[in-house]
């Protein structure tokens, strides 16, 4: 009950990540439109990875990242983060879509895998479904 008193009360930490800039600003854009949110946005996969490690499963409720990035791709990140015992989900947005590479992302703990281009609606019934999945 605190976790979904906590969440009519406060907006979602989401981090979301990716290089491609436009299309980092759409889901920012979505997000913010669509959700009570509070979005922190990386293009570069490193600064990203430095954040996401400072961070605990209180002070960030979700990360959307692309999967195909320069530096540290998103099942890198998704590794890093589960060594830290950082248990907050991810969800996974490509536009290379591989068997494989969905089969270890599922491994690895993450909630969904998008191919690209991302529906909007999907995005946003995605994120609700999690975080009440998560509250309980």
């Amino acid at each position: 009950w605190l976790f979904i008193h906590r969440r009519i009360m406060q907006p979602l930490n989401i981090a979301v990540i990716d290089d491609d800039e436009i299309t980092l600003e759409l889901i920012v854009d979505v997000l913010e439109s669509e959700l009570p949110v509070n979005v922190v946005s990386f293009s570069n996969s490193a600064l990203a990875r430095e954040f996401l490690l400072k961070q605990t499963s209180d002070s960030l409720d979700m990360v959307i990242s692309d999967m195909v990035m320069p530096g540290f791709d998103g099942l890198a990140l998704l590794r890093d983060v589960r060594s830290a015992d950082l248990m907050f989900p991810f969800i996974f947005m490509t536009a290379y879509e591989s068997r494989q590479t969905k089969l270890l992302a599922r491994q690895l703990g993450a909630v969904a895998y998008l191919v690209k281009p991302i529906v909007r609606k999907k995005l946003v019934s995605l994120i609700k479904q999690t975080m009440s999945s998560y509250a309980k």
